[in-house]
């Protein structure tokens, strides 16, 4: 009976296969792996809160799309959130220089394929980088935000739908869920 063998790639292999692969990768902890491509209304929804948390922020925070790469330093986790929201100056990682490190706010737009590690594993890496204060999770399959957000007793959850304001503290600001899905066909799994 043959074994599957883990392969351990180094840093320095992963920033040289994303340099020549024609897709995003993801690097945790020595493995790599490839980022699925999104439908049109997982792009849609991605640059609909672009907008709106760029409206909402302007002039304080900057509001980057998913070509931003953040590293979790904790948890040896590099990725490409969908939206990532950095206020104050960018730091970088001293592995690699295109690679944040102090996200204020992460957004995941959720996929069939991805919901599962978006809610769990992925969410886990984010809440131990010490500058996020929260986490948004769009929903791809009906009008949801799911807000993450650090605070003073730990991580509290709520969920917010059509027709709700969600508020965060850090940053400071507001988004209209209704407005979020606005013109877009959701894609049920």
């Amino acid at each position: 009976m043959t074994t599957a063998r883990r392969l351990h790639h180094s840093y320095q292999e992963y920033l040289a296969a994303l340099e020549v692969s024609g897709v995003k990768l993801e690097y945790c902890d020595g493995e790599i792996y490839a980022m699925a491509g999104g439908t049109p209304a997982h792009a849609d929804l991605a640059a609909s809160i672009t907008r709106l948390l760029g409206n909402a922020l302007l002039g304080r925070c900057r509001v980057s799309s998913s070509d931003l790469k953040v590293r979790i330093e904790a948890t040896d986790l590099t990725t490409f959130p969908d939206v990532t929201v950095v206020c104050g100056a960018r730091e970088v990682s001293t592995l690699d220089q295109n690679a944040v490190t102090n996200p204020t706010l992460v957004v995941e737009v959720t996929s069939p394929s991805t919901e599962d590690y978006d809610r769990g594993e992925k969410l886990n890496h984010y809440k131990q980088c010490p500058s996020v204060c929260a986490v948004l999770l769009v929903s791809h399959r009906h009008q949801q935000v799911t807000a993450v957000v650090r605070g003073a007793n730990g991580w509290e959850v709520s969920e917010h739908r059509r027709g709700d304001q969600l508020a965060l503290a850090n940053p400071a600001c507001a988004l209209s869920v209704s407005e979020l899905y606005a013109g877009i066909e959701l894609t049920p799994a």
